[in-house]
Formats: C-alpha cells, structure tokens, sequence
C-alpha cells in the first residue's frame, strides 16, 4: 500500500474515524490518535479499527503513521512515510504526546 485516497476531506478533518481506500479500491477504518505538523510535512497517526475485540488484541495495537499529501490532482491522500529516519523521529513524538494525555487522565 503506497497511498491511500481520503474520501472526504471534512471527514479527515471532523471524524475520529476515517476510511481509506489502496490502490486496488480496497476500504480500511482508522481511528485517528493524533495529528501533527513537523518539519515540512503534516502527519497522522491512525489505528485500524476491527470488527472483532480479538483481533484488536491480535494485532498488538499498532498505530500506522501516515504523511498528509496531493496526488497529481490535487486531491488530498495520506502516503507511507518511506524515510525511516524520518519515521522513527515522528514516531518519537507522537510516543511522547501519547505519553503526555496519559500522564494527564
């Protein structure tokens, strides 16, 4: 999966939950965790959303992080972040900010 189309922007904007669509047209809900600006870029960090309890603990709640783009259109799409330096550097603040609202409730 390389980028995913929004299907709607005020959906991106307003909802906790978001559906995504691949390359083959394929739907997938996150919930978004968190959203940031850092460096050049605007950044997500989105959980997928299961049917089944189990298969949440299955997957070990990973979060995926994803950078906030334009396809040639001009509409907008969420794409993989593929620097790993960049990754790991955004994924530190989000852990921190994960941190934060925990350390707050």
């Amino acid at each position: 999966m390389s980028e995913k189309d929004i299907n709607n922007e005020e959906e991106m904007m307003e909802a906790d939950i978001i559906t995504l669509l691949d390359d083959d047209e394929n739907e997938y809900e996150f919930e978004v965790l968190d959203e940031i600006d850092y460096k050049d870029g605007h950044y997500y960090a989105l959980m997928p959303t299961f049917d089944l309890p189990d298969q949440d603990i299955e997957s070990g709640s990973t979060y995926m992080i994803f950078e906030a783009v334009e396809d040639e259109n001009g509409e907008p799409q969420l794409a993989e972040v593929e620097d790993d330096d960049l990754l790991d550097e955004i994924a530190e603040v989000f852990e921190e900010r994960f941190d934060q609202e925990m350390d707050e409730e």
